[in-house]
């Protein structure tokens, strides 16, 4: 059976009516600029595998078990960084490399901040929030749950992600041509 519509964002507080009515475009297009950036994040950091198979002079099938055996992004861009950093790559193609990873690390904060929170909204869908699921530690107290809104300034902030992300592909798919490295 297929429904007719999108499943709706669950919140059990809210009445039998509200869940019925269908939640506002605000959240709907959240959710699809937030799976946009993940599709486009994943899609990009697999390009990591040819920076690998390059940099350690194995081939592209070597390279991919390097990479799936490495279980986080930081693993990932910490291997191609040092990788880059060895005495054997020539040092224009260094700074190219660790340029691309300098923003990949930046734009990986942002999308991980919303791949790691939790999401709230009003009974109709909208006033969406993200609430932070990170502890900040101090010498006497602990505080979680930050709270921020997504905003009209918040999604401009996903939009020049997925931008970002996508200028990314692009650097290194020219990096890994203009460098030979196997594809």
């Amino acid at each position: 059976m297929k429904p007719d519509r999108p499943p709706e964002p669950c919140n059990p507080g809210a009445t039998a009516e509200a869940r019925a009515a269908a939640p506002t475009p605000q959240f709907h297009e959240i959710l699809l600029l937030v799976g946009q950036m993940n599709y486009s994040w994943t899609n990009t950091e697999t390009l990591l595998i040819h920076f690998i198979a390059g940099l350690a002079g194995v081939d592209k099938e070597t390279a991919i078990v390097i990479f799936l055996t490495l279980n986080t992004t930081r693993a990932r861009l910490d291997l191609v960084d040092r990788l880059a950093k060895m005495g054997r790559v020539k040092a224009s193609a260094k700074d190219e490399i660790l340029e691309l990873t300098g923003a990949m690390h930046k734009v990986l904060k942002h999308k991980n901040r919303y791949n790691h929170c939790l999401y709230s909204f009003d009974d109709q869908g909208r006033n969406a929030k993200t609430i932070l699921m990170r502890i900040a530690e101090t010498k006497s107290d602990i505080k979680f749950g930050k709270t921020q809104d997504l905003d009209a300034a918040e999604v401009r902030k996903i939009r020049n992600s997925i931008r970002t992300i996508e200028k990314i592909n692009h650097d290194a798919w020219r990096l890994i041509l203009k460098q030979g490295y196997p594809v």
